[in-house]
């Protein structure tokens, strides 16, 4: 079986209010066997654009547990704090 990343592209524009998403998050994140591979952390673009300063990385142990994660329900009402929170580009993608 083939993981799952999720990788999101974030600006955060209420960073008050968006560190409630920061703690919200990390356990349904796990409940769903999803890890940070990358959260935050000092980058450099090297090609192209790369839109937003933060960059989120998540690994699923499958692509379908991934979009089990993201559509579930005890996650949409934390999404919408990143939502209201943050402006943000995202992707699931099956990987290796």
């Amino acid at each position: 079986m083939q993981a799952g990343f999720v990788i999101f592209n974030i600006d955060v524009t209420n960073p008050e209010d968006y560190n409630e998403y920061i703690t919200k998050v990390k356990p349904i994140v796990e409940k769903f066997g999803g890890e940070y591979i990358v959260r935050g952390g000092t980058n450099q673009v090297v090609e192209g654009n790369w839109q937003y300063s933060r960059t989120i990385v998540l690994k699923f142990p499958s692509y379908e547990k991934a979009l089990e994660w993201y559509n579930s329900e005890e996650y949409q009402p934390i999404k919408q704090i990143r939502l209201d929170n943050a402006i943000s580009n995202g992707i699931i993608i099956q990987g290796a």
